[in-house]
């Protein structure tokens, strides 16, 4: 009897050092809130945050850099006897809006209160030096620094994006885990096209405190800490002075420039008018400044010279010219005669030869060219050889960059619309087409389509006779660092170089006693072509682009003017302009910077 109680007795021990040892177990390795909670109590983890890379012009002007601002963490077992009333009133925040930050603070997936936690963030030097002396009243709280963007004037905004804080859908989708709640990420712009490399790496300070939660130094003398690694600078391949330049000529226009060096892709300026000011989303008024910049009507955050699709009008015509040489269908002499019960044109000239159709923009002549490009010369035949010579036009013309996105270092970049015979069987519901359903497109109407950057990079393209590098923003990534490898790469087109010297000997014409005369330099050959583009019923676009000098170019540029007529006037003007102050350093014609500025453009349409 005495041996059954007594086995009885010790199975019991055994069972109950088991359930003590799986409940030990459980405390101590399964469940973490145990370990957070004696940790907490003696080690602050407090995250060092990296900073963000810097931005800078070619020339080593810095455009984009960092500020301090600061976050509010709280440690939510450590709150004791808070006073709300006196947090809101040093705070200057409602109790509606505290009671808001506690409950998103609790409805975080990482939220624990035995962790720091963000409770409010983008707070300034201003908010800090408000509420620093403060601090000591609200046990549980603790600030924490780090930096924001600030920028060093207010042009390039579109180009150069935005950062702010990472959303709860993004969060959730990042596979990489890089991010927490609280990160910054680039929103937009070369910001998010070089994320990556901008945003650095994060490190973590272990702080040890004793009873009553004062730190009193560094857990281990830091022997647990990790540095936070800044990220890569970038030095774009924008000319800050220029691009300034530029912002202020577009000042009250809707339209773009883009600047690029021809020898490099490298883009020099990138303006979209109108902009905004990239100051103004940053820090806590961020929300409240982004919201009211979205909702204006003028479409400041649209960076049109990368996603403005619009009719390219006559700056066309040179690409037609050059194909139709490669095609044979033509010769530098071919002449016709400016029929205008074919297609409207202005008066002035008849019976040019090629050149001379360019210089003085002859509508009809371009109709003949097309016609021969597309019906191989059937005249008899309605239909003639359209749909072949169509996918030969496609070919040489989407050489040039049209019709797909270059594949600039900047998101949202758009593709426009180069017409290929599938999209005139979609059109035409598979119903049969011919050329006179499609003529427009040899003056640049009809349903071709165009992006400024692209129209940029044809007269890079032109100047260079017969090949780019795809624009691009940055030049060099790090301090020894080089561009992306795709942006080292030529593109070449379909057309041989000496189909581009007549081009470029039109272009010339153009500038020198054509339709661009208003962008004509003293001492440097510009060659350019302008273009007006129909938008009835307002006023028509204006558009202008050009490279110089002739020789060893040195800049192509597009202009594109919303609403403002004919491209020899503000068009051409600003190019001209722009030319100047990048290879002169300053305007030598005051009374063209004068009546670009005065802004009174419109007068009788010319092509």
């Amino acid at each position: 009897m005495n041996e059954g109680r007594k086995e009885i007795f010790q199975i019991a021990i055994v069972l109950i050092s088991v359930i003590f040892l799986v409940k030990l177990f459980f405390i101590q390795v399964l469940d973490s809130r145990y370990a957070e909670m004696a940790d907490s109590n003696a080690i602050l983890p407090q995250v060092e945050y990296p900073f963000r890379g810097l931005i800078s012009d070619r020339n080593g002007k810095l455009i984009v850099y960092n500020t301090p601002e600061y976050k509010l963490e709280v440690l939510l077992k450590d709150v004791k006897n808070f006073d709300s009333t006196k947090f809101c009133q040093v705070f200057q925040i409602s109790r509606e809006e505290l009671k808001k930050k506690f409950k998103e603070m609790k409805a975080r997936k990482e939220y624990s209160r035995f962790k720091p936690t963000l409770f409010m963030d983008q707070l300034s030097n201003t908010d800090f030096a408000g509420v620093q002396d403060h601090l000591d009243e609200f046990p549980g709280f603790y600030v924490q620094a780090r930096t924001t963007r600030a920028y060093s004037s207010p042009a390039l905004a579109n180009a150069l994006g935005y950062v702010s804080e990472i959303s709860k859908t993004r969060l959730e989708s990042d596979e990489t885990k890089i991010y927490r709640q609280g990160d910054y990420i680039g929103q937009s712009g070369i910001e998010a096209f070089y994320e990556e490399q901008l945003r650095g790496k994060r490190g973590v300070r272990f702080k040890l405190r004793n009873v009553k939660g004062i730190v009193k130094g560094s857990f281990k003398d830091g022997a647990y800490d990790t540095l936070s690694v800044p990220g890569q600078n970038l030095v774009t391949g924008i000319d800050l002075d220029l691009q300034q330049y530029g912002e202020f000529l577009m000042k009250g226009l809707s339209g773009s420039i883009a600047a690029i060096e021809p020898s490099s892709g490298e883009i020099l300026a990138l303006v979209s008018g109108p902009s905004y000011d990239p100051n103004l989303l940053t820090g806590k008024e961020y929300s409240s400044n982004f919201r009211l910049i979205s909702s204006d009507t003028n479409k400041p955050l649209f960076n049109r010279p990368l996603m403005a699709q619009y009719r390219p009008g006559s700056i066309f015509k040179i690409a037609q010219a050059m194909t139709a040489l490669q095609e044979g269908v033509i010769t530098p002499e071919t002449r016709y005669r400016c029929d205008k019960s074919i297609i409207g044109c202005h008066a002035g000239h008849d019976n040019l030869d090629l050149r001379g159709a360019i210089t003085n923009s002859c509508n009809p002549y371009f109709h003949g060219v097309l016609r021969r490009m597309l019906n191989k010369g059937v005249v008899n035949d309605p239909f003639g050889d359209t749909r072949i010579g169509l996918t030969e036009w496609d070919k040489h013309i989407m050489s040039f960059g049209f019709g797909k996105p270059l594949g600039i270092d900047l998101p949202n970049e758009k593709s426009g619309n180069i017409p290929t015979p599938a999209y005139y069987d979609r059109a035409y519901n598979n119903k049969p087409w011919k050329f006179s359903n499609i003529y427009s497109i040899a003056i640049g109407e009809g349903e071709n389509l165009v992006v400024p950057l692209q129209m940029a990079n044809f007269a890079a393209t032109v100047a260079n006779r017969g090949y780019y590098y795809t624009p691009h923003i940055v030049k060099m990534i790090g301090k020894e660092g080089k561009p992306l490898p795709r942006y080292s790469e030529r593109h070449y087109t379909t057309i041989d170089s000496a189909n581009f010297l007549i081009a470029i000997d039109a272009m010339q014409n153009v500038v020198a006693s054509g339709t661009g005369t208003r962008a004509k330099l003293k001492n440097i050959i510009v060659c350019g072509k302008t273009g007006t583009v129909q938008n009835d019923p307002l006023p028509a676009h204006g558009v202008f682009i050009a490279f110089a000098p002739r020789d060893n170019p040195k800049i192509a540029i597009s202009v594109y003017v919303e609403d403002n007529g004919q491209g020899g006037r503000a068009a051409a003007s600003i190019a001209s302009l722009m030319i100047e102050k990048y290879l002169i350093g300053h305007t030598e014609r005051p009374n063209i910077e004068q009546y670009v500025l005065a802004g009174k453009f419109l007068d009788v349409n010319k092509r």
